[in-house]
């Protein structure tokens, strides 16, 4: 009888070990291992980062890359190649940028830390951050302009929810912990009370606004949700969560279709025209943890859910009761750590998020590292991480400018902006021959953009 053949089995990436603390470790060192980590290539990471669950991925036919992006256009062009081949090409011209990206600016502006996160709708160089002091930070770091700093009531003033007016981007909505929800522009002036709680036992905690349907959504910790107009008005304000409403998104293609997320551990899905109570909600999808955001795609066909544990799902529009996927990924919830929050690119079906090392997670390696995980929307790979060994903290929030070329992101008190290594040296060099034609010369103009590491003491401050 011929013996039986073992049935082959995949293997699995060797993740190597590290025999030195990550405090005993070099900058050096650190820096040989992120590079290491930095980009493995489409497909070639961690697949099953912590056993990503995929629904339907054994189905799932994967375009094959082209080898070059100008072949792709062509062929598409000609009608050889299809859409979706042609997107994938660009996604994958797009991932291979990022083993170039570093850090080119920072910032610490604040006293306490960054709590929101928002850019500019028009400006690709100004991004706004707002602080659990109340503080909001407006930057434009390809500038030598002095930021725009407005200065908030400190403790109790927590900015919960930060977005540029669409109709007018010298204004800006926020919502926050002081029990109101705002329109300010940024010389400090508030030019409309949307909504006050008059006391300190409620409080909004999310916000989003839409141009289309000129309408501002605005969520409190008790579970009520509030939709106004633009002029003010009220439209309703009802419970629809047992619990505080983390998150609430409109959908950028569907004005009259909203996302809220909540500590009740659901995400619901609403028609605007038809709320009339907690119970008229279009779909409730319950997750197994207290939910810190759910974000539609740019296209507005999926939605991304982040809880407050160990899991990213995404949703199709197509059927809301099931996730299409569930990514297993560590960022539990820390009461002095501003929530993780999953976010997609504004351009590329790929999404970013803020890995917190867990000991208790599956997957779990020795010494890892605190890096932004970058995840395939349509598979749920890993596709690279971005990590910088000086800046090595838990990374909360990270936001793409709408050209999809920058990337913003929050670490506690820190603002870091990340591009291209040769886009960011043009960025520097332009900013040092600004300063040089304002006759503080090359050595000045030098120290002047390395002095980017901002403190109070050198912004513009207005008082709210």
């Amino acid at each position: 009888m011929a013996p039986r053949k073992r049935p082959e089995t995949q293997k699995t990436p060797e993740v190597p070990k590290c025999p030195k603390s990550k405090r005993s470790r070099s900058p050096q060192e650190l820096e040989q291992e992120a590079k290491k980590l930095f980009l493995k290539g489409p497909g070639s990471s961690r697949r099953h980062d912590s056993g990503c669950l995929w629904a339907g991925l054994a189905n799932l036919q994967v375009l094959p890359p082209c080898s070059s992006l100008v072949r792709a256009l062509h062929q598409h062009k000609l009608g050889k190649a299809a859409w979706p081949m042609l997107q994938q090409s660009l996604q994958q011209s797009f991932l291979h940028s990022l083993a170039s990206y570093r850090i080119f600016q920072k910032a610490a502006p604040f006293d306490r830390r960054a709590t929101s996160l928002a850019w500019h709708p028009t400006h690709p160089s100004t991004v706004a951050v707002g602080s659990k002091g109340g503080d909001v930070l407006l930057w434009n770091f390809n500038t030598k302009d002095k930021p725009t700093f407005i200065k908030g009531i400190g403790a109790g003033g927590s900015i919960t929810g930060l977005k540029f007016n669409p109709l007018n981007t010298n204004q800006f909505f926020t919502s926050s912990m002081e029990g109101t929800t705002r329109l300010q522009d940024f010389k400090g002036n508030t030019l409309r009370v949307f909504t006050s709680s008059g006391t300190c036992n409620f409080w909004f905690c999310s916000l989003d606004v839409s141009a289309g349907s000129r309408v501002v959504v605005t969520g409190d910790n008790a579970g009520q949700v509030v939709l106004l107009n633009m002029d003010g008005k009220e439209l309703w304000n009802l419970r629809l969560h047992k619990k505080k409403v983390t998150h609430v998104a409109l959908n950028p293609c569907c004005d009259w279709l909203l996302a809220t997320a909540s500590v009740d551990q659901t995400v619901k899905i609403w028609d605007l025209r038809q709320v009339r109570g907690k119970s008229s909600f279009l779909s409730s999808l319950p997750h197994r943890h207290p939910v810190n955001a759910a974000c539609f795609s740019p296209d507005g066909a999926r939605l991304l859910t982040t809880d407050q544990n160990s899991e990213i799902r995404v949703y199709s529009a197509s059927q809301w009761d099931c996730p299409l996927g569930v990514i297993p990924h560590p960022h539990r919830h820390f009461q002095h750590l501003t929530p993780i929050k999953a976010t997609w690119h504004p351009r590329y079906n790929l999404i970013f998020v803020g890995r917190y090392p867990d000991p208790n997670f599956k997957s779990c390696t020795p010494h890892e590292l605190r890096t932004i995980d970058v995840f395939d929307g349509s598979s749920g790979n890993m596709m690279c991480q971005l990590y910088d060994p000086e800046y090595s903290g838990i990374i909360s929030l990270n936001e793409f400018n709408p050209m999809g070329d920058t990337l913003a992101s929050v670490m506690g008190y820190h603002i870091l902006i990340w591009s291209q290594e040769e886009a960011g040296i043009q960025k520097r060099e332009t900013v040092t021959k600004v300063c040089a034609k304002q006759g503080l010369g090359a050595t000045n103009g030098n120290k002047a953009c390395e002095k980017r590491q901002l403190s109070v003491k050198g912004l513009k401050v207005y008082k709210s």
